[in-house]
């Protein structure tokens, strides 16, 4: 797992806005919305098995099951880590670890995938998200490290040197006047 995981945003034309992101090129799809329908779900889990692209489904197992996700994303609050490895067996499941270098090795134990840290920089979706330092991502946690939060292209090369194998990006890719563009620019930094 390398490269950039778009996180989908709330609000209208969600479907295009991800098939842009997947014709652009990245490399992971997060599901992540209060307000979506099953319809909405079942669409984008198509689009994503269409571009070979993982999706993985925010706070919601179940939800990741029904549609035939590749996996799920838990936070602090979410569930148990070890009870969600058991129901989704190989598939693949993240970890929020919000500035924890303790909880990330807990999450592993449990089974997760990768682990994500967060809020790095300032964040749109999430302005009052503790912040991360950078040298979280010198750890060895032996599964990719996620980044999130206020990650911009601008910003995005000294995350990756930081030791981040994956950026998570919400505003800055699908706030795109062209999304498909921004999403090659970011692929771009990994190569």
């Amino acid at each position: 797992m390398r490269g950039l995981y778009a996180i989908t945003p709330e609000g209208p034309g969600l479907v295009a806005k991800v098939r842009s992101a997947l014709e652009g090129g990245i490399a992971l799809l997060q599901y992540r919305t209060k307000h979506g329908t099953l319809d909405e779900a079942k669409e984008i889990a198509r689009l994503a098995r269409e571009h070979g692209v993982p999706l993985i489904v925010n706070d919601d197992v179940q939800l990741a099951l029904k549609i035939g996700a590749d996996g799920a994303h838990l936070g602090r609050d979410d569930g148990d880590l070890a009870a969600a490895r058991k129901k989704l067996k190989s598939k693949i499941l993240g970890a929020s670890c919000y500035d924890q270098a303790e909880l990330a090795r807990s999450a592993v134990k449990a089974g997760a995938d990768y682990v994500a840290f967060g809020s790095v920089f300032a964040s749109p979706t999430k302005p009052g998200a503790v912040r991360a330092p950078l040298s979280l991502f010198r750890n060895d946690f032996g599964v990719p490290k996620c980044a999130i939060g206020g990650i911009t292209l601008a910003n995005a090369p000294q995350v990756i040197a930081a030791g981040a194998d994956l950026l998570a990006v919400i505003s800055d890719l699908f706030d795109a006047a062209d999304i498909a563009a921004r999403a090659r620019a970011y692929g771009k930094l990994f190569t």
